[in-house]
């Protein structure tokens, strides 16, 4: 059974065009929702990847434009696509930004 969305399409499309007002092309859209992740995402904070606990404690956005988690765990560090980052059951503040994220790139 899928569970229940989180956020309305109506909220997660407000977001969406906040996201991507003035922006001319998918990079400059991109561009807008790594701003505003990481200016709203509340970091750190604490999920599950591949059965493990990680600290997601940034957002960075690469020279191809993919917005990722910087997550560390113990000593080690690694970089997950936000749209690959599973989310708390608890949310931070600021992850409507992420699924608003998830829907404009379709996933």
């Amino acid at each position: 059974m899928e569970k229940a969305p989180r956020f309305s399409t109506e909220y997660l499309d407000q977001l969406i065009a906040e996201a991507t007002t003035d922006a001319y092309n998918e990079s400059e859209q991109a561009v807008g929702f790594f701003t505003m992740i990481e200016e709203n995402l509340a970091v750190p904070f604490v999920t599950q990847v591949l059965g493990q606990d990680v600290n997601v404690v940034s957002i960075d956005i690469t020279v191809r434009d993919e917005i990722v988690a910087l997550c560390t765990r113990d000593k080690k560090k690694q970089s997950i696509p936000i749209l690959d980052l599973p989310m708390p059951n608890s949310l931070p503040s600021g992850a409507e930004w992420i699924e608003a994220y998830r829907r404009w790139y379709g996933a």
